[in-house]
């Protein structure tokens, strides 16, 4: 798995993660959302184009990430979940906690 990190105005932090989402790579995804809020990145867009594959390791980094970015006062949106990461959000009910946004651009052009 591969993730990079950019910063889009001055509070918003677009987490791009490629490849697997799974148990092996999830603590990755925690530590840079966690450092992006810490950096005062407080609005991320976690980008899953380019996620091929998501287990429940992978969602619960999310769901870390949600709490992780709301605790600081600010929230984490995701766009660009392809048919297996939709599917496990439709399973497990996640869709309506992770809001999806149509792009990066448009995750927080209303703020």
């Amino acid at each position: 798995m591969d993730i990079t990190t950019r910063t889009v105005g001055h509070d918003v932090a677009v987490v791009t993660v490629a490849g697997k989402l799974n148990i092996v790579s999830s603590a990755s995804l925690r530590e840079v959302v966690a450092s992006a809020v810490a950096a005062g990145r407080l609005r991320i867009v976690v980008d899953l184009n380019a996620v091929d594959f998501i287990d429940s390791s992978g969602l619960g980094a999310m769901i870390s990430g949600l709490k992780t970015a709301r605790n600081a006062g600010g929230d984490l949106k995701i766009t660009g979940a392809g048919d297996q990461v939709k599917l496990v959000l439709q399973l497990t009910n996640m869709e309506r906690v992770l809001v999806s946004a149509d792009s990066v651009d448009l995750a927080y052009a209303d703020a």
